[in-house]
């Protein structure tokens, strides 16, 4: 069998450090209802006025973690993409993009124009969001009628509880755990609280309760990303056999003025410094693969921040990139699919 195709799709990242590349980019991304979810000409309005000055800004530190193949995201995607290959005997194992290239839509008809005949899509995010999961099946299935793609699609869903991903998440962090250190950060991506709030089945949900979705029902949680974070943390640090007090989760990469899911990774940096936490390590369980939010954000902004403050030392934890269970895992989750 060669026509049922795995198809890995990430975020995506600019061609290059250019900021005319930048801007592009950061245009087509901002631009998704799905990540800022106001009307068109509101939406268009703000976009215009973020591209005045964050192309540039955002350009210097895509320079600064950019390697010599390339973005960090795609090189890495390109890498775990290869090492799929093995275990998928059912047909090709590609790689696509929300925003930049490789394009999704590209990739899909090309797939069709092969003999393609079934694609198992394979958001490669942990945790569900709008922002994320949601724009990549709906571009995927928009693309599919459009273009009147003779392909079935199947869908790897929210793995933020699989078994097969904590373990993963476990032996790629374990060689760093075992070190000395005084605390454990896990900064997730953050969310503006209105993406959440627009999913509650119930309008009634808390989303700063540090309890959040403990005893949710499954159609709360299934849509809640700040609950499936938790969950994802707390099996962590349960089967690492962290104690509590040892470690806590945080919500990075905020943008504009807009109420986002908290605590704050900038305003923990500064807390655990304060509180007297010398070795600090962070993890990124949002991520699966090392990008500009974690070698950038965490690794150069975050360290020099957290030593500012009265730290000694922050070391960022790679993401599962390509490591071998990662790949098993994957594996399983898309066999599974």
């Amino acid at each position: 069998m060669t026509d049922h195709a795995l198809l890995l799709v990430n975020l995506g990242s600019p061609a290059s450090t250019s900021v005319a590349d930048v801007r592009r980019y950061l245009n087509q991304f901002l631009m998704d209802p799905c990540v800022i979810d106001l009307p068109w000409p509101v939406r268009r309005l703000l976009v215009s006025l973020i591209l005045i000055k964050r192309p540039e800004q955002s350009a210097h530190a895509y320079a600064s973690i950019w390697w010599p193949e390339g973005s960090p995201l795609v090189v890495l995607t390109r890498r775990l993409q290869e090492a799929m290959r093995p275990h998928w005997p059912h047909g090709p194992v590609e790689i696509a993009m929300r925003y930049g290239e490789p394009a999704l839509p590209s990739v899909l008809q090309r797939l069709a124009a092969q003999g393609v005949r079934k694609v198992t899509l394979a958001p490669l995010y942990p945790q569900f969001a709008d922002s994320t999961v949601t724009t990549v099946v709906e571009l995927a299935r928009a693309t599919i009628a459009e273009h009147k793609l003779a392909l079935e699609m199947k869908v790897l869903r929210p793995f933020y509880d699989q078994p097969e991903y904590v373990d993963a998440l476990v032996a790629s962090a374990r060689p760093y755990l075992e070190q000395d250190f005084d605390h454990l950060l896990l900064s997730f991506h953050g969310l503006p609280e209105r993406h959440l709030k627009k999913l509650d089945p119930t309008g009634t949900h808390n989303f700063q309760d540090a309890d959040c979705c403990r005893d949710a029902s499954a159609d709360m949680l299934a849509v809640c990303y700040r609950g499936q974070c938790l969950r994802t943390a707390q099996a962590f640090a349960k089967q690492m056999g962290l104690p509590d007090g040892k470690w806590s989760v945080s919500f990075q990469s905020r943008l504009g003025k807009a109420k986002w899911i908290e605590p704050y990774t900038e305003a923990r940096l500064d807390e655990l410094a304060r509180a007297g936490a010398k070795k600090l390590l962070v993890m990124c369980p949002a991520f699966v693969a090392d990008c500009i939010e974690t070698l950038e954000e965490i690794g150069d902004r975050g360290r020099e921040q957290f030593i500012e403050a009265g730290g000694e030392e922050l070391t960022l934890v790679p993401c599962l990139n390509d490591h071998p269970q990662w790949v098993e895992a994957l594996t399983t989750l898309c066999e599974r699919a």
